[in-house]
C-alpha cells in the first residue's frame, strides 16, 4: 500500500474531482465584491436544476446538519407538533434537533434496513391531526435505504396540510430529485456527498407554501434565518461570510454534472449500486436492504459469518480503502460502501476485486473473481446498446 494513497469508499465525504480541487485552489477574492456576486449568479440556476425546483436554493456555510437544523427552526413555530419518520441514525438526528428546540415530537419508527410505508404515515397523520410538519430522510445513510419520497409527499397531502420536509444529504445530486413536481416543501442537502466537494456547505430550498410559513414563524433565529439568506441571494450576495473556496469548487462540480447530464449521473449511480449488490450476491453475502429499498449512493452489507469490523480493518491495512461501519444499533453488525459523486463503474470493479482478497485475508473462503465477474456482467448487461 502506498502511504499517500487513500481510497475513500465511505458515504461521505467522497472523493473530489481534480478539476474541482483546482477550482478550489484559486486565489481568494473579496466576498462582497462583484466577482463573488457573479459567481453566485452563475451557480443559482444550476443548483435549481439539481433540486428540480424553480425556488431559490439557499447556500449556507455549515455542514448538512446545519441545513437540517435550519429546516426545523424556520418551518416550525413554538408549540407546534411535528412527526419524524425514523428509518435510521439520520432520521433520529431530526428527532434530536426537534427536541433541542422543545418541539412536541411524534416519532414513527421503521425497522432499520427497510423503507418507510407511506400508507402507515397517512394513518398516523389521521390519528394526530395537529401535526404541522413531517420530517423524513430521502436516503438514510446509516442503512443504505432510499425512501419513497415522491409517494410519501403525495400520501401526506391526501390527509394533511403538514409541510413535507426532507433530508436529502446523501443522495441529492446522485438520484432523481423533483422537489416541485413531487410536492416537497423543504429539501436539504450537503456539499460532501454527491456534490463531490469537501464538507462545509449545506443547501436548503423551500416551496411557496413553506415560505409563507417561514415568513409568519415567530421562532427566533439569526444565522440560520432563511428569510435573510433569500433576501441576500436574490441580490447575488450572502448575509454572512461565505466559504468562497468551496463555492469555487461548487461551480465546477455543477459544471461537471451538467456536462455529463443529470439523467446520466443518475443512471451511473444506479449502475454502481447494481454492480455492488451483484458482487455480494454472487458470494452469498447478505445485504441489509432489499432490492426495492436500496439506495444508488450507498450499500450496506450485513455479514452472517465474518466480523464486519475486522474486515474493514483488513481493507484499510491492505489497500488503504476506507469503508464505513454501522451506527448506533448497527455498530459492529454492518459495513457500508459509498458509491456516489466522483465514482464510476471502474471504481466499483476495483473495490469489488479488492474486497474478494480482503475476504480471503480474514478467513472467508470464496471463489476469487466470482463477485468481480458478477459486477462485470451487470455492467455489460446495463450498457448494451448504449454505446
Amino acid at each position: 500500500m502506498l502511504a499517500d494513497q487513500q481510497i475513500l469508499r465511505i458515504p461521505g465525504p467522497t472523493p473530489i474531482p481534480p478539476s474541482v480541487q483546482r477550482a478550489m485552489a484559486q486565489p481568494m477574492i473579496g466576498h462582497r465584491g462583484q466577482s463573488t456576486s457573479d459567481l453566485l449568479a452563475r451557480i443559482r440556476p444550476k443548483l435549481k436544476r439539481v433540486f428540480g425546483t424553480e425556488q431559490e436554493v439557499i447556500i449556507l456555510t455549515g455542514s448538512g446538519t446545519a441545513g437540517l437544523e435550519t429546516a426545523v427552526v424556520n418551518a416550525v413555530a413554538p408549540g407546534e407538533e411535528v412527526l419524524v419518520i425514523v428509518t435510521g441514525a439520520f432520521g433520529d438526528r431530526f428527532v434530536k434537533i426537534c427536541k433541542a428546540y422543545q418541539i412536541p415530537t411524534h416519532v414513527l419508527q421503521v425497522e432499520w434496513g427497510k423503507a418507510l410505508d407511506p400508507e402507515l404515515v397517512k394513518v398516523f397523520l389521521q390519528e394526530h391531526p395537529g401535526i404541522t410538519a413531517v420530517f423524513s430522510t430521502y436516503c438514510e445513510t446509516s442503512t443504505g435505504v432510499l425512501n419513497p419520497i415522491q409517494q410519501l409527499a403525495a400520501a401526506i397531502k391526501e390527509v394533511s396540510e403538514a409541510l413535507v420536509i426532507v433530508d436529502g444529504v446523501s443522495c441529492v445530486g446522485g438520484v432523481e430529485t423533483k422537489m416541485d413536481g413531487w410536492g416537497i416543501d423543504i429539501l436539504v442537502t450537503g456539499s460532501q456527498k454527491a456534490f463531490m466537494l469537501p464538507a462545509g456547505l449545506s443547501f436548503v430550498a423551500a416551496s411557496e407554501r413553506a415560505w409563507r410559513k417561514i415568513e409568519a414563524n415567530p421562532q427566533p433565529r439569526f444565522y440560520l434565518d432563511l428569510k435573510s439568506h433569500r433576501n441576500n441571494l436574490e441580490k447575488n450576495t450572502t448575509p454572512f461570510t461565505p466559504a468562497l473556496s468551496i463555492l469555487f469548487g461548487l461551480e465546477q462540480a455543477l459544471e461537471l454534472m451538467e456536462e455529463e447530464g443529470l439523467e446520466e449521473v443518475y443512471s451511473r449511480h444506479t449502475l454502481m449500486m447494481k454492480m455492488t449488490r451483484a458482487a455480494f450476491a454472487a458470494h452469498g453475502i447478505p445485504l441489509l436492504t432489499a432490492e426495492a429499498d436500496a439506495s444508488p449512493t450507498v450499500t450496506a452489507v450485513k455479514p452472517a459469518d465474518f466480523d464486519a469490523e475486522a474486515f474493514r480493518k483488513v481493507m484499510k491495512a491492505e489497500f488503504g480503502i476506507s469503508m464505513a461501519g454501522g451506527q448506533q444499533q448497527l455498530t459492529g453488525q454492518i459495513f457500508r460502501i459509498g458509491h456516489m459523486g466522483y465514482c464510476s463503474a471502474a471504481d466499483v470493479l476495483q473495490i469489488v476485486s479488492a474486497i474478494e482478497i480482503g475476504l480471503m485475508k480474514i478467513g472467508k473462503m470464496i471463489e476469487l473473481g466470482k463477485g468481480t465477474g458478477a459486477a462485470q456482467q451487470v455492467y455489460l448487461d446495463e450498457r448494451v446498446g448504449q454505446q
